[in-house]
């Protein structure tokens, strides 16, 4: 049968679907779409018996349970009888338990999720099939007008049609196992084991309540459900998995010694395991979910790690999509069409809350030595959906303590504590980032500079950022980059710093000193960022002769001669900028400019003492730094901007970026400015929010160094989070400054705060108040079928 005419069925009684895999989310889709058509023939392949599943507990969002509710008011009413509920997260490191409370989970057993289910597709005349293999899938495909796969993580029907789906399978670094305690945690707790291998986790919550006539002193028989029952995941990294002797043991001398380790959160009691084996966790991506009349739900379109929710929760959730889309829908080609442009994005971000919440697990050793809540609230944000306002209207009591230590003044938001850089003491963590304007004339700043600059400045940042100024005319990117090296520019420079220490007293203002590299000599941003001038061209220099683009035109290596003078050209630049008043001197040596290109080995091919190992690619740049500083101010500080990876294979890693931060560091760096990418063109980066975060992250715990988090950070909500997790010391925003001038002052009427931190212009105190808006309505997540 053609799709064509499959399509035409969809909405016919007589439509036939099978579904590949009897897990929640198979089950549920079944239930759901012979609900909404009882004249639908579906019917449901499982493997195993009715009676056998695996792991123990799942947990399910509200949003998630009012779905349910609205599609299947039989199905909530069962689940309603059977959640745990609790509001509590326990976290405990070091023998020290910090609890933060207003959380909201429900959890119930997997094995009684699926009797609910199966008894609701039992009633509504779903045919179940158990210990049956289903049938190849092509021979489905033509019985059946729709055939749904919920086959798993290891999708057999995934792998099938891989050609078409596109899969990508990722492995993660940690081991975890699955187990369950015959007795329920009050709470979902995290417990940090510190061990002569390493370090390891447990993960538990309840999903069962002990029974109502239970007596403590009363000894458990049987399945022992009468003392409820809690999940508990043991997660190490490979490595320590490894040095603990696990790779050796059987399955039950995993459970005894894991219970030893954990004897504290257990309480001294035994924990039991169900066929429960050590993996690693896999992240799966397609690109495609469907292929004519087949579709992908569940683990077998897209996982997502499960420190940070279900994997259950995202399949029912598809499940209620795709019975929705049928629906709505006429035909089954555009059902499906519409199902993936629906479910697709909201998949897309939990998987990258998801991937956060895993990385930050897999470093865990890294934190270990921070203040005890410090800790505790890196934990609690540590993927980016919890963040430091919806946790204090969680737990005001638990965030103010955490702020607290850290040592934010009442009322202050973290934001808005200051932070000293040798003698320069800026007043909150806010920085302007450089962002090129492409408006000066023959490198001088003019009006539009004094204003843009000026503007970001009485907008109450702590810190604003010049574009990148370059230090000589071929060191510029386009015609249109400012520099500094002509008296008439640094008169021009001068301007604006006056401007900003005269009408915005305590903010600072520094200057990013760079030059182009190969990346020069193109047109305005505008008019076709990183295309050639179409004349007017100079020539171009770089640590290896090779062009940015393939039309870009080519660079020359530079001779030790010419190392020499342009090494003398930033520390001319440099001079100029502290006669002219500059407060905070940032070395650009990322994005692929100059400098950057000595650093990454796919810009540097260099035979000499400059290229080769990264000790010979940091020689130049260190060389420039050297010489920079010397020649600037003793209490000022200086900074380093660096691409902490280029996002792509051979290019500069996150290990390299570290040992990148040390080297500056040891010759002086007061702070790094951790950026990615922009050094090749063919990069593939990971976007999302605060996606580059993690990088300042790993840099800071590493080597001990202030940092500067720059990357899709635009909520000072954000910014208060990463602040206070301990992840960076100050963040630079460039959008948000592009969109609003006075980002930080109104950041602070927001938040109602009127302290030291940010001070508002006398002309503009009138404006301190948010103006009174009329109502918007956000969209709001599917939680009906529709009709």
């Amino acid at each position: 049968m053609r799709v064509g005419e499959q399509a035409m069925r969809v909405g016919a009684s007589a439509m036939r679907v099978a579904v590949i895999g009897g897990g929640p989310g198979g089950l549920y889709a079944a239930a759901l779409l012979k609900r909404l058509d009882p004249g639908r023939e579906v019917t449901v392949w499982e493997r195993n018996a009715p009676d056998d599943t695996f792991g123990f507990g799942v947990v399910l969002s509200d949003e998630t349970l009012g779905g349910i509710e609205h599609a299947d008011p039989v199905v909530y009413a069962a689940l309603q009888d059977e959640f745990v509920r609790w509001d509590d997260i326990d976290i405990v490191h070091r023998g020290v338990r910090h609890t933060s409370g207003g959380h909201g989970f429900a959890a119930l057993g997997r094995r009684r999720l699926l009797e609910i289910l199966h008894e609701r597709c039992d009633s509504l005349g779903v045919e179940l099939r158990f210990r049956a293999e289903a049938p190849p899938v092509a021979d489905l495909m033509t019985a059946y007008d729709l055939v749904v796969a919920a086959d798993g993580v290891h999708s057999l029907t995934r792998a099938a049609y891989a050609e078409v789906f596109g899969p990508s399978v990722e492995e993660h670094r940690c081991r975890y196992i699955w187990l369950a305690a015959d007795f329920a945690f009050d709470a979902f707790r995290f417990e940090i084991a510190e061990t002569e291998h390493g370090v390891m986790q447990l993960h538990g919550y309840p999903y069962s309540r002990p029974s109502p006539d239970h007596h403590p002193s009363t000894r458990p028989s049987g399945p022992q459900n009468q003392f409820g029952a809690s999940t508990v995941i043991i997660e190490m990294r490979e490595e320590v998995w490894r040095a603990a002797g696990f790779a050796d043991l059987d399955e039950q001398e995993s459970v005894e010694q894991c219970g030893k380790i954990f004897a504290d959160a257990l309480g001294g009691r035994q924990l039991r395991s169900n066929a429960s084996a050590w993996t690693t966790f896999r992240t799966v991506v397609n690109d495609r979910w469907s292929h004519g009349n087949l579709v992908l739900l569940g683990d077998a379109a897209h996982t997502a790690h499960f420190s940070i929710g279900s994997g259950t929760k995202l399949a029912v959730e598809d499940a209620l999509a795709l019975a929705a889309c049928l629906e709505e829908r006429p035909g089954l080609e555009e059902a499906l069409v519409a199902y993936e442009e629906e479910r697709r994005p909201v998949v897309a971000s939990t998987q990258r809350a998801a991937r956060a919440s895993l990385e930050w697990f897999e470093n865990l050793g890294r934190y270990l030595d921070q203040p005890a809540r410090q800790f505790a609230f890196n934990l609690l944000t540590r993927s980016r959906r919890v963040t430091h306002e919806n946790l204090r209207l969680r737990d005001a009591h638990f965030t103010a303590a955490v702020e607290r230590e850290f040592g934010c003044p009442p009322g202050t938001p973290p934001m808005f504590t200051p932070l000293r850089l040798r003698g320069l003491k800026l007043r909150n963590r806010v920085v302007v980032s450089p962002m090129d304007m492409y408006s000066a004339v023959d490198g001088v700043p003019g009006d539009f500079h004094l204003v843009h600059l000026g503007a970001r400045a009485l907008g109450g940042a702590g810190l604003v950022m010049t574009e990148m100024v370059c230090v000589s005319p071929e060191g510029r990117i386009t015609p249109g980059c400012a520099g500094l090296y002509t008296p008439r520019q640094a008169e021009s420079w001068r301007r604006i710093t006056d401007f900003v220490h005269r009408q915005a007293p305590g903010t600072a203002i520094g200057i990013q000193l760079g030059h182009s590299g190969r990346k020069g000599s193109t047109k305005l941003m505008w008019e076709g960022i990183d295309e050639p001038l179409e004349d007017g061209n100079w020539p171009l220099v770089a640590a290896s002769p090779i062009p940015y683009k393939p039309e870009s035109q080519p660079p020359r290596a530079l001779s030790r001669a010419q190392l020499t003078d342009l090494r003398e050209q930033f520390t001319a630049a440099a001079w100029r900028a502290a006669r002219c008043g500059f407060d905070l001197l940032e070395l650009h040596c990322a994005h692929g400019y100059l400098l950057s290109g000595f650093l990454s080995p796919l810009t540097n091919r260099r035979t000499d003492a400059y290229g080769g190992s990264l000790t010979k690619r940091l020689r130049f740049p260190l060389e420039v730094f050297d010489a920079v500083r010397a020649v600037w101010p003793e209490e000022r500080p200086m900074t380093v901007r660096i691409s902490a990876t280029d996002w792509a294979d051979g290019g500069t890693t996150g290990d390299d970026a570290v040992e990148i931060a040390r080297a500056f560091a040891a010759h002086g760096a007061d702070a790094v400015d951790v950026s990615t990418g922009q050094v090749v063109a063919d990069e593939h980066p990971e976007y999302g929010r605060s996606y580059q975060t993690p990088y300042a992250d790993r840099i800071r715990h590493e080597t001990g160094l202030p940092v500067i988090a720059v990357g899709a950070i635009s909520s000072w909500d954000d910014v208060n989070s990463l602040i206070l997790a301990g992840r960076t010391d100050l963040c630079a925003l460039a959008r948000p400054h592009l969109y609003d001038p006075h980002w930080t002052l109104h950041a602070a009427a927001e938040q109602g705060y009127e302290g030291p931190g940010v001070a508002w212009p006398m002309p503009y105190r009138a404006g301190s108040r948010r103006p009174q808006t009329g109502r918007t309505d956000a969209p709001k997540p599917r939680l009906s079928l529709g009709t």
